[in-house]
């Protein structure tokens, strides 16, 4: 089986499962205890933090962890905003956030603030322009802008949005998913979200690092914990191991984000020329290292999974026929493209150029029979 789904969950990193293993034996105890076990724990979930805050360019007292990359999102979103009631009560996100983001700001619209939400274009990168002049109007309390679409893969005009918010005296929050440890992480932000299993870390560690300045408050009742930010008991094996995958992942990024792009762009050149009716989505140059997007007219998204699944290959998809959703993907929607028949491939760390060449050899062939199931020939 090849496993085309980073974009969903990377693999984990082999360094991460030493680092888990080993942790998992010296870093059970409580870190806010003072016995020898829990200085132990407290010694490493503070390394941990150090090398994640390195990795990211913050420091290490800006860095929280969080229970995943969704509730780091919302204690962003909720916190800065919470923080900031007296400088005014608007958001502004691009139309292509992850849900997370779309969700929080469904919370603070029901609470009596205002989202406005900037479109983008054909290639689902926001109008830096557009964004900056809303980001400038009055009562501006929180930006969202993330680094790189999450089923697309275009990177985002982080550093220009950057200067507009620093110029406005607002945060800009920057959910990096995507990013964090393939490519370097633009400047200006106040808030930053990741997601560990995103990076090869396991699942069940988000990031939230709030930079020293940004007005914050907890939307939740305050714990003792994760200096007041996120309630709960760390979990530092876990953090460890992610911290671990971090550093690992970030090491090799240069080599490895430059072989994935190539493999990418193989992608992006071939199918359409393999496949009839197909759409290519995303920005072809601008864009994250590991992701490709198509759609192919007159094909079921869930069929095609399927079909692919069997095949071997384990992808995902954004288009309204598949299982996990009833509607079309709001980011394929925003952007105005195909949404049917949409195969998001989005490649880990290893992945060889022949399972991308069999990848190759087997679509054309799948995409044709469902066609042709359907009655529609080509």
């Amino acid at each position: 089986m090849a496993y085309f789904d980073a974009a969903s969950t990377e693999p984990l990193h082999p360094q991460a499962r030493e680092a888990l293993i080993a942790a998992l034996d010296v870093g059970w105890a409580d870190p806010a205890r003072l016995y020898g076990s829990a200085r132990r724990a407290r010694m490493l979930l503070e390394q941990a933090r150090t090398e994640v805050a390195e990795a990211l360019g913050a420091r290490a007292d800006e860095v929280s962890f969080t229970s995943s990359g969704t509730q780091a999102v919302h204690l962003g979103v909720l916190g800065t905003l919470h923080g900031r009631r007296r400088s005014g009560r608007r958001l502004v996100t691009s139309a292509v956030e992850h849900s997370s983001v779309l969700h929080a700001a469904g919370i603070h619209e029901r609470d009596g603030g205002s989202v406005e939400t900037v479109g983008v274009g054909i290639t689902g990168a926001v109008g830096a322009g557009a964004f900056c002049e809303a980001v400038l109007a009055e009562g501006t309390a929180l930006a969202c802008l993330q680094s790189a679409n999450h089923e697309v893969g275009t990177v985002q005009p982080v550093a220009e949005v950057a200067a507009a918010c620093a110029e406005a005296g607002v945060p800009l929050l920057v959910d990096a998913a995507q990013t964090a440890g393939r490519m370097p992480l633009p400047g200006g932000w106040s808030v930053l979200a990741a997601s560990a299993h995103k990076w090869g870390g396991p699942a069940g560690v988000g990031v939230l690092v709030v930079r020293k300045g940004t007005r914050w408050r907890s939307p939740l009742p305050e714990d003792d914990r994760e200096r007041r930010r996120v309630p709960g008991f760390e979990n530092v094996p876990a953090i460890v191991a992610a911290a671990a995958a971090l550093r690992a992942t970030v090491a090799e990024s240069a080599v490895e984000s430059a072989r994935l792009f190539a493999l990418v762009d193989r992608v992006r050149t071939e199918v359409p020329r393999l496949v009839p009716e197909v759409e290519v989505i995303g920005d072809p140059v601008v864009r994250a290292p590991h992701i490709v997007t198509f759609s192919c007219l007159y094909v079921e998204g869930e069929a095609l999974l399927t079909e692919l699944d069997k095949a071997g290959f384990s992808v995902s998809s954004g288009s309204s026929c598949t299982a996990s959703t009833l509607r079309p993907s709001h980011v394929l929607e925003a952007m105005g493209v195909l949404t049917h028949g949409n195969v998001r491939v989005s490649l880990p760390r290893g992945t060889s150029a022949a399972d991308v060449d069999r990848f190759l050899t087997v679509l054309p062939g799948t995409v044709r029979r469902i066609r042709e199931e359907a009655g529609v020939k080509l």
